[in-house]
């Protein structure tokens, strides 16, 4: 019996492209399955937050044109419409998105109240896939790139409600197929283009995502800022709006300094944590 190829698609499927290496590679990968093209029904969403580098916003251009994909680009807006089409061009890159949701909700994200991945990714893709007219009932698969080392992930996924109780069915090609990080970075080494961050391990890099996300290791988020501390202003104005306007305080993080106090810290000091694990997002590598 020949074996099903997970990166096959047979029907309405939404590709979730977080503008990493991973999520790069399983569009390849669903490519290659697909006669070199997407089929009918299936659509490659990236959803800018405004906070992403702009090393991966090249890299989302990148891929569309080398590979010949249409890449809707969408972004959160605070409005009826809840949500734009952009382009490399014209893509957020001041966190506008991610500034308009905390000032509409008027208190900041953090690990357990994580709606900034619910409104700035997940949501404003469904408005997308809806004004193509699709339906809850319709039943889509969502394609995540989660790889087959990133266990936690998946089986936190896997868990989920069956898909008679929600709009989509989460797929997990990559998991599936046993793909690892290490295959990963195999498979960059050896094309004409790649994601212009620093690859620290086998295709993984820390500068993915939003550039300094709380859900990020303490120490991971320090360094960043001791690499250019310029990154931390963004993040140190909102923690300044919500102190401001929330006498009790108001942060990303209670249990670590402020983004002002690291950026403060990083001008002259070497370490401020131990090694801390990041918070595992639904944006992927």
């Amino acid at each position: 019996m020949k074996a099903i190829d997970p990166f096959k698609i047979d029907g309405l499927t939404a590709i979730s492209f977080s503008g990493g290496r991973t999520s790069a590679y399983m569009l390849w990968r669903v490519l290659q399955a697909n006669d070199g093209k997407l089929p009918e029904g299936v659509e490659v969403c990236f959803a800018n937050t405004g906070k992403e580098m702009e090393e991966t916003l090249e890299f989302v251009r990148d891929c569309g044109s080398a590979w010949n994909v249409p890449i809707r680009w969408v972004e959160y807006r605070a409005d009826e419409a809840g949500y734009a089409l952009v382009d490399f061009n014209t893509a957020s890159r001041n966190g506008e998105p991610f500034a308009a949701l905390i000032a509409k909700r008027q208190y900041l994200p953090n690990p357990v109240t994580r709606f900034c991945t619910v409104e700035l990714k997940i949501r404003a893709m469904h408005k997308h896939l809806k004004s193509l007219g699709w339906k809850d009932g319709d039943g889509w698969d969502q394609m995540v790139g989660i790889r087959a080392d990133e266990q936690r992930r998946v089986s936190k996924i896997r868990a989920r409600p069956s898909p008679e109780t929600v709009k989509e069915t989460m797929i997990l090609p990559l998991a599936d197929a046993g793909v690892t990080k290490k295959d990963v970075g195999n498979f960059w080494r050896a094309q004409p283009f790649d994601l212009k961050l620093h690859n620290n391990n086998n295709g993984v890099t820390m500068h993915g995502n939003c550039d300094l996300c709380f859900l990020k290791g303490a120490n991971q988020v320090f360094t960043l800022i001791k690499e250019k501390p310029s990154r931390a202003i963004w993040w140190a104005a909102q923690e300044a709006i919500g102190l401001a306007s929330k006498p009790s305080g108001a942060r990303f993080r209670s249990d670590r300094p402020s983004y002002q106090q690291m950026q403060d810290y990083a001008r002259d000091q070497d370490d401020m944590f131990d090694e801390e694990e990041a918070i595992a997002c639904f944006c992927g590598d």
